[in-house]
């Protein structure tokens, strides 16, 4: 007697769905919800950063004063931008300041990192810490602070230096070193950010390259220079790239401190944007000089994206 043998069971197919729930639907109803997330996001940024910008650039072209009509003025803004002496001058002290404050912030936030970095540096969370404190302090309040202890007459700096038989005097108020001081405060705000990005690239480095260079018989300039220096490369460049631009922004602590003065000396370009479009109501020429900046801000940032990616093809 033969066994039977039953034909293969066929697989069911599934049930159609109600109301054309499919694969497709599924994808559409996944991206319009996504989509009606990001839709407050989107209007916010339309609203206060995409049609203020707009806005500007319209404004650029124009003598717009914020009172009666506007004229169309073409390029002459942007023409003045470039001719106007007190303009040279604002982008002379801007770039004084930038050279100023970059090297000073970057190389001592270097210094502070690799001590910081140390594991031999006794109590370093607590080091940590207290460097990073002025940079939680919003500037204008540390200007303040600034201004009140660079004071001739109260302030505790010259009280201090009279011990030792010196006297700085009105430092805000002197031509030659107004810009230096204003800087100073600039780096003692700041430097602590760069420092803790410092410290995160440093943390990135593996120590097994410090072990080989050990048993090399390296020591620590030679480990620095040949380890430490080409794998912060990277680090270096992001650093540089955004002390300068933040150099370029400067306003804050000029404002409170010297609001440009004396005889123009700290004069910056945000100054000089603040003054002609708040005080002098040349709104057109003071979006010409923003826009002007932000040009100047797109291309550094387009340099450390281009040294960054030839590092990272070296490196591979």
């Amino acid at each position: 007697m033969t066994a039977t043998t039953s034909p293969p069971a066929r697989r069911r197919r599934p049930p159609a769905q109600l109301g054309g729930r499919g694969p497709i639907a599924g994808i559409a109803k996944r991206r319009l919800t996504i989509l009606a997330f990001l839709v407050p996001a989107l209007t916010i940024l339309a609203l206060f950063v995409f049609w203020p910008m707009v806005s500007a650039l319209r404004l650029s072209f124009t003598d717009a004063s914020g009172f009666g009509l506007e004229e169309y003025v073409g390029f002459a803004n942007y023409v003045e931008v470039f001719t106007d002496p007190d303009m040279l001058q604002a982008m002379s002290n801007t770039v004084l300041y930038t050279v100023l404050f970059t090297p000073v912030a970057v190389v001592l936030a270097l210094l502070l990192a690799l001590a910081l970095n140390s594991p031999h540096l006794p109590l370093r969370g607590m080091f940590r810490t207290w460097l990073f404190l002025p940079f939680i302090v919003s500037l204008a309040v540390a200007a303040f602070a600034w201004q009140y202890l660079l004071d001739p007459q109260v302030g505790l700096l010259n009280y201090w230096l009279q011990a030792f038989g010196i006297r700085i005097g009105n430092v805000l108020q002197d031509p030659v070193l107004a810009m230096p001081t204003v800087v100073l405060v600039a780096v003692w705000k700041n430097f602590a950010f760069y420092m803790i990005v410092f410290l995160a690239g440093l943390q990135e480095i593996p120590k097994s390259l410090y072990e080989a260079a050990n048993m090399d018989g390296a020591g620590p300039i030679a480990r620095f220079r040949n380890v430490t220096l080409p794998l912060l490369g990277n680090t270096t460049g992001f650093v540089l790239i955004i002390a300068t631009i933040a150099a370029l922004q400067a306003f804050d602590q000029i404002y409170v401190l010297t609001g440009g003065g004396p005889y123009r000396s700290t004069q910056t370009i945000v100054m000089q944007i603040y003054q002609s479009g708040f005080r002098d109501l040349e709104l057109g020429f003071a979006s010409a000089v923003s826009y002007v900046l932000l040009i100047a801000t797109l291309l550094l940032s387009l340099v450390q994206f281009a040294l960054s990616g030839r590092r990272a093809k070296d490196a591979a």
